[in-house]
């Protein structure tokens, strides 16, 4: 084993947890003694029929006191998203109202980016709104080591996704951009982070702090940017990752995957690379039916928060 592999081993017995490890007295216990407050946003867009048992699972842990801001952000939603998060009792912010100045909502990053403004948490924990077999194991595995040890200050979600083709499930089947994309990118380039599970996990939580430091792709890039630059600015040490299990989400069709590994490798690319300019849309080209098909895939990155207040 190098020294390269033994500190990836090291960090991973150090920095990897359960779920089952954070029981809601213990979180409660440890949020009394630090003071910090903490918001929970859900970017979402059309996932009428998956928000509302993810909140109803979500309400006890706010009405504990362990949660402070329950907030949906939602992307001008046709299905009723809106309506439905409001009816569960959540806050909803139109994410293309927040931070208007900046034009409308691009994707998921941006959502995210703009949720900071409506919130005011000291923590928060971003969950994926189209998740089908929620638990609120979730949302105490990712707050738990924030709450419980103040050297954390990023924490990703760890989980196996199973794949449905159909009426079968394949184990494991799941997470092909990640498996395929990701991974041999992270390994090449930033081999420090070798020892998460989910690179690409939507459910992830940090402190604020941390995160009005850093640039947020706006689309499918987020995941794995804000990963490597919560690495750059706070070290690896400051980041854990917490098994939630298993978890069911909405699949795409492999042509459809095309766009997300894009989007996936320009964040890397541009954070290895250090290239130049934010702005700007890639395209992913493509034979199809004897023409030349043209896909546009936003990879635009919003500057940090606190950069945007210092120039105000």
């Amino acid at each position: 084993m190098t020294v390269r592999e033994h500190d990836v081993a090291s960090w991973l017995a150090r920095r990897s947890y359960r779920a089952d490890d954070f029981p809601l007295e213990r979180l409660l216990a440890a949020k009394r003694a630090s003071g910090a407050t903490v918001s929970v946003v859900l970017p979402a867009r059309e996932v009428a029929d998956t928000i509302a048992p993810i909140l109803q699972r979500l309400a006890p842990l706010r009405d504990a006191g362990l949660v402070d801001e329950l907030v949906v952000v939602d992307a001008g939603s046709q299905d009723g998203t809106a309506e439905v998060a409001r009816a569960t009792g959540a806050r909803v912010a139109q994410e293309s109202e927040l931070l208007a100045q900046h034009g409308p909502a691009r994707g998921k990053g941006d959502a995210m980016w703009r949720s900071l403004t409506a919130t005011s948490g000291d923590v928060v924990l971003f969950l994926d709104a189209d998740t089908e077999d929620f638990d609120a194991r979730f949302a105490l595995g990712l707050l738990g080591p924030l709450l419980t040890d103040d050297a954390v200050a990023f924490v990703k979600g760890a989980f196996r996704r199973p794949l449905r083709v159909g009426d079968q499930v394949v184990p494991d089947g799941g997470g092909r951009v990640t498996e395929l994309t990701a991974r041999p990118l992270l390994n090449l380039h930033i081999p420090q982070l070798a020892g998460f599970a989910q690179p690409l996990a939507g459910e992830c939580a940090a402190r604020r702090a941390l995160l009005e430091q850093l640039p947020f792709p706006v689309g499918y890039g987020v995941e794995v940017g804000l990963l490597i630059d919560a690495l750059r600015h706070a070290g690896l040490d400051a980041l854990a990752q917490v098994d939630l299990g298993s978890r069911q989400n909405r699949h795409q069709p492999l042509r459809a995957l095309g766009a997300m590994a894009y989007a996936v490798t320009v964040a890397v690319e541009r954070r290895v690379h250090d290239a130049a300019g934010t702005a700007g849309p890639g395209w992913l080209a493509r034979p199809h039916d004897d023409r030349l098909e043209l896909t546009e895939v936003v990879v635009d990155e919003r500057p940090p928060l606190r950069s945007l207040r210092r120039a105000a």
